[in-house]
């Protein structure tokens, strides 16, 4: 794994296991919130979740597309921008959270951890060739490390549940941000292509 030591790039696994932790998360305080906080039933808490893969699946639809036109680094960033605006409008809003604050504010949020995710394991992955399995699978590792470090704060924090949650969509993507400056800072002799996923040489 030499690849992920020499490069900037390893810090990019971490930066995107960072905000996927957010998504578990949400996952484990979304019922205090949604349905102790702001009285929804459990059947509308279950579509409450089902809108949330649409908005991860059309983030990664447009992911490619954006980097094709720009770049994956740019897009990353982005993507990590915009899961901080989310985490920012949650803990505006968490003192007193409504039905249409909280899912605007998660709705940011996932759009955001949609772009880095597709984008960011592109990057994470592109220097392996061969070992992009065993890559792909630390990557995995660090991604439900995050998310059971992220579930436990939610769960430990002496908050309510929504200003838990709030604290740390927030850390996640400021931390993610901070990891990820070094890969977008250094300019890459090669990036999968936004649309294929092959490497294409940027003449770096």
């Amino acid at each position: 794994m030499a690849a992920w030591r020499a490069t900037p790039a390893f810090y990019c696994p971490l930066a995107v296991s960072l905000v996927i932790g957010g998504l578990y998360s949400f996952f484990a305080a979304a019922p205090g919130v949604l349905m102790n906080e702001l009285g929804l039933t459990a059947f509308q808490l279950g579509l409450s979740f089902a809108a949330t893969v649409l908005i991860v699946f059309l983030a990664g639809f447009l992911a490619p597309r954006l980097a094709h036109r720009w770049s994956q680094r740019a897009i990353s960033m982005a993507g990590l921008l915009i899961a901080l605006a989310g985490g920012a409008a949650m803990f505006a809003f968490a003192a007193v959270p409504t039905f249409v604050t909280f899912t605007l504010a998660i709705a940011l949020y996932l759009f955001g951890m949609g772009l880095i995710n597709a984008l960011g394991t592109a990057i994470a992955l592109n220097p392996f060739g061969r070992q992009a399995g065993l890559a792909s699978a630390l990557l995995g590792f660090m991604q439900m490390g995050c998310a059971a470090i992220g579930a436990s704060f939610v769960s430990a924090l002496p908050f309510p549940s929504s200003v838990s949650l709030a604290v740390v969509l927030t850390t996640g993507p400021a931390l993610a941000l901070l990891i990820f400056l070094p890969v977008v800072l250094r300019q890459p002799r090669a990036e999968p292509s936004g649309s294929s996923g092959v490497p294409v040489s940027t003449g770096g």
